[in-house]
């Protein structure tokens, strides 16, 4: 296992996402042995599964102790941000953690962060978002380095894994004998994610008779370096979209325009059907002025221009 970190200096300060799995404390554990010593451990309790959120909590905060770094800690309702914004847990509990990080980033005046997303993630993320429709913007799945900006925070998220394979990390933490906590939840198939991870990749790579998850990751790299030269392309997102300035673009400009926007205004797995119920607003002769979103967001066209509420 290899990660490229050189464009990383060690001496600067970094936050970094630790969930007390697997992934993040061999994330941890290899950034400290390169001589990342100015960490600041960040560790959210999702409050979903009772005392197993807990001890994860305590054995986050033992393990920062460990180091010698710095732990911000905090807990978040996720099922009630759930039930209170319509959207699923997994959606919700993304939602609570960005919010978090950025709260934390504010804070401690700490704008980088690590995450410990890997190659297998990659993939997954990639099929999720095919399955859903997302376009080819959302088919680019994540990146080694980008900024996201939350609550108006801006955020440089970094992860040095994405071209770390599951299996690796299984062998890193065997030959270092690292303790990680296992959320029992990765082993069933209920969360979609889960699903794609135990059921629907391997039964592609039965149906194809070879694997898959090379070529899939390939795939999501090249739109991924695509996706960043088009959006250089496009002009950085007004407050409020114009009707007249959106007609006169080709389906596929207003797309990427369009999905831009949604992505300024922190909406919340913004896709295909959501762009097109957007696009529905364009035609002069259209009945409705407004369309619901997700996260209980809605968008209106009035005067000339769209815009959310």
């Amino acid at each position: 296992m290899n990660p490229d970190l050189s464009s990383h200096d060690p001496r600067s300060r970094y936050l970094i996402g630790v969930s007390g799995g697997k992934d993040s404390v061999t994330l941890l554990h290899l950034l400290v042995s390169m001589g990342f010593k100015r960490l600041i451990v960040c560790h959210l309790n999702h409050q979903l599964r009772g005392r197993a959120s807990r001890a994860d909590a305590a054995f986050v905060a033992k393990l920062a102790k460990q180091y010698a770094l710095p732990l911000v800690a905090a807990t978040a309702d996720v099922s009630a941000l759930a039930k209170t914004k319509r959207i699923s847990i997994e959606t919700a509990a993304r939602l609570a953690r960005y919010a978090f990080f950025a709260k934390t980033a504010k804070k401690r005046k700490c704008h980088a962060l690590f995450l410990a997303h890997h190659a297998d993630d990659q993939v997954e993320t990639f099929l999720f978002n095919l399955f859903r429709g997302a376009g080819t913007s959302g088919l680019g799945a994540m990146r080694a380095e980008s900024t996201r900006r939350i609550d108006g925070v801006p955020l440089r998220l970094i992860r040095p894994l994405l071209t770390v394979w599951r299996r690796e990390i299984d062998e890193y933490v065997s030959t270092y004998g690292l303790k990680f906590r296992e959320d029992s939840s990765n082993a069933t198939t209920i969360p979609l994610r889960n699903k794609m991870r135990h059921e629907i990749i391997p039964a592609l790579e039965n149906w194809f008779g070879r694997e898959i998850k090379k070529s899939v990751w390939r795939s999501a790299e090249i739109l991924a370096a695509e996706n960043h030269w088009l959006e250089s392309l496009i002009e950085p997102s007004p407050p409020e979209l114009s009707v007249t300035s959106l007609r006169k673009m080709s389906a596929a400009q207003q797309r990427r325009v369009i999905h831009a926007w949604l992505k300024l205004k922190e909406v919340s797995n913004a896709g295909f059907t959501e762009v097109e119920l957007i696009r529905s607003l364009l035609p002069a002769g259209a009945k409705m002025a407004k369309i619901n979103l997700p996260g209980d967001l809605h968008c209106r066209r009035r005067a000339g221009k769209i815009f959310l509420q």
